[in-house]
Order: structure tokens, then C-alpha cells, then sequence
């Protein structure tokens, strides 16, 4: 039903206006308590195989929101509603912006992808704060936020970056059970420098420094998105600096920039669009990334993979290769509301056909296996 609805009516609309139009109806669903309920039963049905405990929570299992859908944290429990064990708001940027001008986001079919250069789009720190706070979660969920540079602030002006940062974290850390700070959008000019571990490493310290300051009753989690487009050696320094920091955790993969070798068979006029690109193209180097990064952290920190996971099968690449999260966003446009109930059957159907009572036991064997990533003398 949802595939021929996808066809016929929604690829019809502008991308930006479905979404707007999708995650209305999810919030108002999740507003109507026996609705919700009714719908939550059908959307997520819960396999107790696949609890899993990461970032000091107790998740019902590894599959997210990625970053991107609900930028404004509107739509959080209607988002658990449709099965989503952790959700991940923002990018939320220390002042309000309207992001780029539309059009802005960009569907690839053919390719089961997207192009987006929404800009950091969202009500800023402040208001998403006031929002997470006044919320009465009618679902236990954990709820993640992303950060991210307002525009106007001078990204040469390293004193300003960190100020800018600082206060969306200080605002934001009593209401996140964690924080991403996201230095890996293309779609904001110099933000991908930040990734630098030279100026990556003091905003990173200020930030952590913050969250202890706006919350000293409880250590909030710290963790940095990097993009799918960095050089090993690069991804092996980011590595190095969350172990030495002390970080919580890593995500891999933002969007690419690239669009060469992806094998796209998409309208090149829409490939060719500037911004980012999401879905199954990512897949394979995202799933490079997170072996490297697992390769040379050696399971000390937690990874969260996303980028290009659409399957099952793809998800659970995932956790062999090192994720303890797995996350989603382009998939949910393409596969519907029930994807994340078929991506948990799958789950769990992988989990019992494999070696592994639980999926901790899972995380990482295939890297351990020495399948994929760097060598053991490369990753010292």
C-alpha cells in the first residue's frame, strides 16, 4: 500500500512538502492516545533480543532516527510511535535560521537516495530546548541532539565557532540524554574544516566543558558525526582524538559530497545538484568508515553507524562491523512506516541464526575476524 501510495501521490509533491506534510500527521497521530497505542503495537512490536545498552541507556533495540527528520523536535514520540528506539533531533544551531532557499531537497529514485542542502533549517537552541523540556514523553524513548554552526557566525573566527556551540550545548544538555556536535554537514560553508583535529579538539573540550556546567548532577554523553569523505588518515585521527578526549562515541557516516563511483542511475541533473547525498549509495563507504574506526578504537567507545542503511542485512553489516546503534532517515522515505518493524523482524531473525545470544556479543566480530579496516600495525 505505502509503495503504490509512494508512486502515485508523494513523488508527485515536492520533497520538502511531503515531509512537512508526513511528519504533521505523524505528530498529530501521536497526540490521540488510543490511536497511538494501536499504532505503536502494529509500527513496533518489540523483540527482547535486541535490548541493548549503549550511552548509559536501556534501548528495546539498535535502530534510530537519524538526524535531519525532526530538526525541531516535534515529532519525538511520534517517531517512537513508528518503532524508532532512539531519536536524534537537530542539527540544532546556537540561533535561529531559515536555512538555504528552497529548492533544497531532492529525491533520486532510481537510486533509493537523496540530495539535500537544507542549511541547518530550525528554530535554534533556545526554542528546541524550551520544547524538550516542556515535553511529557507519552513513550520511553532516548532522545539525542545534534548541534551544529549558525551561518552567520565567521567559521575563521575560531573564538565565535566555540561560543556558538557552547550555547547550544549549555541550553541543551539538561534535556538530552545526548549530544552530537556535527562538524560534518556540506551544507555549511567551512563546517567540514571543523573536522580538523587541530580545531576539533578545543571545541570539542569546550563543548564537553558546557554540558558539566548546565547539568552537574549527571554526565551527559559526548559524541562527534564525522563525514563519509575524509581520508583514512583523517578518520584514524578523529579516532585517536575521541580515545585521548575521553568521548563517548563516534557517528559514521553525514552525508558525501561525492558522486562520482556510486554507480548512480538517477536524472543527472538531479544527481548533479549541489548538497548532500543519503541512501543506499553510502552504504559502502560508511560501512568503510565505521570498520576503520572500530579497527582502531578496539570497541572502547560506542559507534553508531548510518549512512545507506536500508535492509536487515545491511543493519546487521553494521553491528558485525562495530556498531552497538545503528541509525535511518532517506530508508523511511522509500520503505514507509513499517520499516523499521521489518528492519527488527530481520534483526532478530539474523541474531538467531547466528553465534551470538544477544547483540553486544555481535558488535564488532567480523572486524575482530580481521574482515575489513586497517591492519593491527596500521591501526596503533
Amino acid at each position: 500500500m505505502y509503495q503504490f501510495c509512494f508512486r502515485t501521490v508523494l513523488t508527485r509533491l515536492d520533497p520538502e512538502r511531503a515531509h512537512r506534510l508526513a511528519s504533521g500527521l505523524i505528530r498529530l497521530t501521536a497526540r490521540i492516545p488510543v490511536l497511538r497505542v494501536l499504532l505503536a503495537a502494529a509500527f513496533a512490536p518489540r523483540h527482547r533480543e535486541l535490548r541493548v545498552e549503549a550511552l548509559g541507556r536501556r534501548m528495546h533495540g539498535p535502530l534510530g532516527l537519524a538526524a535531519g527528520f525532526d530538526k525541531n523536535a516535534t515529532a519525538v514520540d511520534g517517531m517512537a510511535m513508528l518503532g524508532f528506539d532512539h531519536v536524534e533531533v537537530g542539527t540544532v544551531t546556537g540561533q535561529p535560521q531559515p536555512g538555504n532557499p528552497p529548492r533544497r531537497l531532492f529525491r533520486l529514485v532510481p537510486d533509493r537516495a537523496l540530495v539535500n542542502r537544507m542549511g541547518f533549517n530550525n528554530e535554534g537552541s533556545a526554542a528546541v530546548a524550551a520544547r524538550l523540556g516542556a515535553r511529557r514523553a507519552v513513550f520511553r524513548t532516548t532522545v539525542g541532539v545534534n548541534i551544529g554552526k549558525t551561518k552567520v557566525v565567521p567559521e575563521d573566527d575560531a573564538e565565535a565557532v566555540t561560543a556558538d556551540y557552547v550555547s547550544s550545548a549549555e541550553r541543551l544538555a539538561p534535556h538530552a540524554d545526548y549530544l552530537v556536535v556535527n562538524v560534518s554537514s556540506p551544507n555549511t560553508p567551512g563546517l567540514r574544516d571543523l573536522q580538523s583535529v587541530g580545531r576539533l579538539r578545543p571545541l570539542l573540550t569546550a563543548v564537553r566543558e558546557a554540558a558539566r556546567r548546565a547539568d552537574p548532577a549527571r554526565r551527559v554523553p559526548l559524541l562527534v558525526k564525522i563525514a563519509p569523505d575524509l581520508a583514512d588518515e583523517d578518520v584514524d585521527a578523529v579516532a585517536d582524538l575521541a580515545l585521548d578526549l575521553g568521548l563517548d562515541g563516534v557517528i559514521a557516516t553525514n552525508t558525501t559530497i561525492a558522486r562520482d563511483g556510486l554507480g548512480l542511475t538517477s536524472d543527472p541533473t538531479l544527481t548533479a545538484e549541489s548538497g548532500g547525498l543519503s541512501g543506499a549509495p553510502l552504504a559502502e563507504r560508511s560501512l568503510e568508515v565505521l570498520r576503520r574506526l572500530h579497527a582502531r578504537t578496539g570497541g572502547r567507545i560506542t559507534l553508531i553507524g548510518v549512512g545507506g542503511i536500508t535492509t536487515a542485512e545491511d543493519a546487521w553489516r553494521r553491528i558485525l562491523a562495530g556498531a552497538t546503534l545503528v541509525q535511518g532517515y532517506s530508508a523511511l522515505i522509500y520503505e514507509g512506516p513499517f520499516w523499521s518493524r521489518a528492519l527488527h523482524k530481520g534483526l532478530a531473525a539474523r541474531l538467531a541464526a547466528s553465534p551470538y545470544a544477544t547483540l553486544a556479543e555481535a558488535v564488532g566480530a567480523e572486524a575482530a575476524a580481521g574482515h575489513g579496516g586497517p591492519s593491527e600495525g596500521e591501526a596503533r
